[in-house]
């Protein structure tokens, strides 16, 4: 294996500019010097000439002081070092490499960290041992640098002295890097400002708007997938939402709930899917598919699934944010795309069953995260596609007769490991968001609703009935009634009893 043919100067990497010239180094080197069939990370990582480091979007420049021999190990010793632990990258490297390869790689620093942490992956992510003996020295390193990455307390390998800290499983294990944004939602501790919001509002109307923030988030989540559902099936996924966190996430729940929010199950199969799936477009003419995202292979669901649910039981270590477990585990449930239909429905309802679970939502209480993805809906599909679009240049597919994509390549590894930090920061932006906008706003208008019933009821004494009603007129018309109702519904109302209605609404609801 020719180890010398990594680092090449660039100032442009496949169609990115680099913001200076500079050295292509770590992951990106070894992706393209090996041609691993894999997106590239985020950031890709250049060395310049100058001294100074720094960082922008879409790359890490460090400074000429960094630089090293180009070869594998020291470009894998500088990735874990700077660019953190990368499980899709090892798993296609351990498959492109032979085992003499792998075991010549070690021998070069038998007991430094990197050299452990490699042994570690391989043994690990292929699930074979090498002919190494069992290592005897002290020390134990963690194999994720919880500076870098979030990760749990994770356990002992005495026979590489690693602490395994992944996580997740090595069937299903996305990881999340530290950012600024990520830091402050975590440390600004939102869980308990959530709860001192909601420790201060009556019990009457926390209930009241809980049972409207039920109906919300039901029919929000059938707007996101472009269905407008009748109240009784907004209800009925509605209620199935408030059990969220009450029945442990199993692939048969899953099926369970499916069944819950395919009204007309006629013309589906129901369950785990038997055949390949994409999200996208067909060609007007011609019927063939235009995927923006192709799901996993039928026959690599159930596995999938499996990985999944196990990283959940390991992500319910208390240490673990809860908010960072929802995005991982509900983001890579609606990648694997298990089933024909309702896998976006189930998606926000994992966010739901996770936030729970972790305690993160008070118990009865609903946190209507599906109404403030509707409201960023752009975003969303953003960082959806943030993680579909570059795997598609590494499917290979082809047509099958009912318009349908075949994979014919081996992709089950593009499921299980990928960098969800996007999606983890989309999904902290509206929780942020429902805390401090969606539930106060529901909140406050019951509040607003209440102190025009009470001043109707005082002064006109009108069945609920028919002040629910005028409160909707109201709201239709800018705090005017329309010339219709006057002479229909409330006909019998006077012109200075309606001006001072009308007045008492803007009032209450207007103005405040």
């Amino acid at each position: 294996m020719n180890t010398n043919r990594f680092s090449h100067k660039i100032t442009v990497f496949h169609g990115i500019k680099a913001p200076e010239e500079g050295v292509l180094v770590g992951y990106s080197a070894i992706i393209e010097g090996l041609q691993l069939q894999m997106p590239f990370p985020e950031q890709l990582t250049i060395i310049s000439a100058k001294r100074r480091s720094y960082s922008t979007e879409n790359w890490n420049v460090f400074s000429s002081r960094n630089a090293f021999d180009d070869t594998l190990y020291k470009h894998l010793v500088f990735a874990l070092k700077y660019e953190g632990v990368n499980l899709l990258f090892f798993k296609k490297l351990f498959d492109k490499l032979s085992e003499k390869d792998i075991t010549t790689l070690l021998q070069l620093e038998p007991t430094g960290q990197y050299s452990r942490k490699i042994w570690f992956l391989y043994e690990c992510l292929l699930q074979k041992q090498l002919d190494i003996k069992d290592l005897t020295i002290k020390n134990f390193v963690p194999l994720i640098d919880d500076k870098m990455q979030y990760a749990i307390k994770g356990s002992r390998s005495s026979r590489h002295r690693i602490i395994n800290n992944l996580p997740g499983t090595i069937a299903f294990c996305p990881l999340i890097f530290k950012t600024k944004k990520l830091e402050t939602y975590i440390n600004g501790n939102i869980a308990a400002k959530k709860n001192t919001f909601l420790n201060g509002i009556h019990k009457d109307v926390l209930q009241r708007a809980s049972s409207f923030l039920l109906l919300k988030d039901s029919k929000a989540s059938f707007t996101i997938e472009g269905e407008n559902p009748g109240n009784n099936r907004a209800m009925r996924w509605g209620k199935a939402i408030g059990q969220a966190g009450q029945k442990p996430l199993s692939i048969e729940e899953l099926i369970r709930l499916q069944q819950i929010v395919i009204e007309n199950s006629r013309f589906l199969e129901m369950g785990m899917r038997k055949k390949g799936g994409f999200v996208g477009e067909h060609d007007r003419t011609t019927g063939e598919p235009i995927p923006d995202h192709i799901s996993a292979k039928a026959d690599d669901v159930e596995p999938l699934l499996k990985g999944l649910i196990a990283t959940n039981e390991a992500l319910q270590d208390q240490t673990y944010d809860a908010v960072l477990a929802a995005a991982t585990i509900a983001f890579g449930f609606v990648f694997i795309h298990p089933f024909v239909d309702g896998n976006g429905r189930l998606h926000r309802y994992i966010i739901h069953h996770i936030l729970a679970k972790k305690e993160f939502t008070q118990q009865g209480v609903i946190f209507p995260v599906s109404s403030s993805i509707l409201d960023h809906i752009d975003d969303y599909k953003t960082v959806l596609e943030s993680y579909s679009h570059p795997l598609l240049d590494h499917m290979v597919w082809k047509e099958t007769d009912d318009h349908n994509v075949e994979v014919t390549n081996n992709t089950i590894d593009f499921y299980r490991y990928f960098d969800a930090t996007k999606l983890a920061e989309f999904l902290y932006d509206c929780v942020q968001d429902t805390l401090e906008r969606v539930i106060p706003q529901e909140v406050s208008y019951l509040q607003y609703y209440d102190a025009f019933k009470k001043h109707i009821d005082n002064n006109f004494e009108m069945p609920d009935k028919m002040v629910a009603n005028l409160v909707r007129f109201l709201e239709q018309n800018n705090g005017v009634l329309s010339k219709r109702a006057l002479k229909r519904e409330f006909s019998g109302l006077n012109e200075p009893e309606i001006k001072e209605i009308e007045a008492n609404y803007k009032h209450i609801f207007l103005e405040n």
